[in-house]
């Protein structure tokens, strides 16, 4: 690859995953991550829809926070394939020369990043959970590395854009401000069916539920010796989510979607019960953003309870079964 002139370069992109219509939640929270950059950079937040009468997507994310957006409309975006959406975003990329992209960590996300970056010899740090940029406006993305244990900040120099995949459930979502205006540009499709080379037969969406959209998760560990029983009936009765520590998938105790940490997912619900978890540093980066957090350890000195609201020193199977009681009421609360 000839050498490229980053001076050229300028913006900060959210790519605004899309679904029929519906937009992903970590779409959000990357557009107020980008404003955030793009503010710092004093540079334009842009945001990327794609898709099929997606119009309404396109004005939320102004109302959001872009400046601008970019959207491409047209039945070859629906549903997503990697072949059409990857070959307009190349196009877009030559002929604006974006100088940070974000994209959601998601299944589609990671496909579609992957597509794009080495076609463009574009820089790209995976599954990233902190994002700033330096004195030189350069892109800082922060990632877990050696199975959690450490974190690296990856910084691009001599390659642009500079892409990053963020973990959904990091941030924030963007707030909505309905009077908020913006530039909403219908840009130029570049492919269409005769290009592509892949059919959708048949698209199966499976029934396991995304935990970083969980407003209660009740989290078992270690502690629980393998019997998730107490967890997965709490989780119910208060209607919320199970999840586990990286120890308790490795031991095949609970499936990898609902593992909680830096090697896992990223969660921030209103409510997280946290039982038999000592409180590994690994752990507690997937869940240090959550509102409530309710420790239950037999151990006094278990590093949760230091960042736990409310601490139980206890055994999580009698514990736990009386907090089921309450909540179905059950049981009468004593004060």
């Amino acid at each position: 690859m000839t050498d490229i002139d980053v001076t050229e370069y300028s913006d900060v992109w959210v790519f605004v995953e899309q679904h029929e219509g519906h937009a992903e939640r970590v779409a959000w929270e990357l557009l107020a991550e980008g404003r955030r950059l793009a503010d710092a950079k004093d540079e334009k937040l842009v945001a990327l829809v794609f898709g099929e009468d997606c119009r309404a997507v396109a004005e939320e994310a102004v109302a959001r926070g872009a400046d601008r957006v970019l959207w491409a409309d047209d039945p070859v975006f629906e549903p997503y394939r990697a072949d059409p959406y990857g070959e307009q975003f190349r196009a877009l990329v030559a002929d604006r020369k974006p100088d940070i992209v974000l994209i959601g960590g998601t299944h589609t996300g990671r496909d579609f990043a992957g597509r794009v970056a080495v076609p463009v010899h574009a820089g790209l740090t995976a599954d990233c959970t902190e994002l700033d940029v330096d004195d030189e406006g350069l892109l800082l993305a922060r990632r877990p590395t050696f199975g959690g244990d450490a974190m690296a900040t990856i910084k691009c120099v001599n390659h642009r854009p500079q892409m990053a995949t963020v973990r959904a459930g990091v941030f924030d979502p963007a707030p909505t401000d309905p009077e908020r205006e913006g530039e909403i540009e219908p840009v130029e499709v570049v492919v269409d069916e005769s290009m592509t080379k892949s059919r959708v037969l048949e698209r199966v969406v499976g029934d396991v539920t995304d935990i970083t959209d969980a407003d209660i998760v009740v989290a078992g560990g270690a502690g629980t010796d393998g019997d998730f029983g107490p967890i997965q009936e709490l989780a119910d009765a208060l209607g919320g989510e199970v999840a586990a520590t990286r120890a308790a998938v490795d031991e095949g105790w609970v499936e990898p979607s609902r593992q909680v940490g830096q090697t896992g997912k990223t969660v921030r619900p209103t409510l997280y019960i946290a039982a038999g978890i000592s409180g590994a540093i690994q752990h507690l980066e997937g869940m240090n953003g959550s509102e409530v957090v309710v420790a239950i350890n037999t151990d006094p000195n278990a590093p949760i309870f230091d960042h736990a609201d409310y601490g139980i020193v206890g055994d999580l199977f009698e514990v736990l079964p009386e907090l089921t009681a309450m909540v179905r009421g059950d049981q009468e609360v004593i004060v």
